[in-house]
């Protein structure tokens, strides 16, 4: 069983480009995680939001991770974190072409 884990935040920037570069080395922590699976960036200049939509193996994993992310956005005084756990349906996520 694989779990979503969903997050996104306020973020005033910077995007695109910027935030590739800006962000390289975070990536490459977040991607020895344990349990990850896979994780997708997000961001919105409009409306000026960023985050992430993560795959992981097991849910304590996806937990750990989340109060992790939580702690570490709110230590760089980030507020307004919506964040939400899903159970994935393996079966139907593949009928719509979802690699796990």
């Amino acid at each position: 069983m694989k779990y979503l884990l969903q997050i996104d935040f306020p973020f005033s920037g910077p995007f695109g480009d910027e935030f590739f570069t800006a962000m390289q080395d975070l990536a490459k922590d977040i991607a020895t995680e344990p349990g990850l699976v896979s994780k997708i960036w997000t961001e919105n200049q409009d409306t000026q939001e960023a985050g992430g939509i993560y795959v992981f193996d097991n849910l304590d994993d996806a937990n750990r991770y989340l109060q992790k992310h939580t702690d570490r956005l709110q230590s760089f005084g980030i507020t307004g974190i919506n964040a939400k756990v899903f159970t994935i349906n393996e079966e139907l996520s593949a009928i719509c072409h979802a690699k796990f």
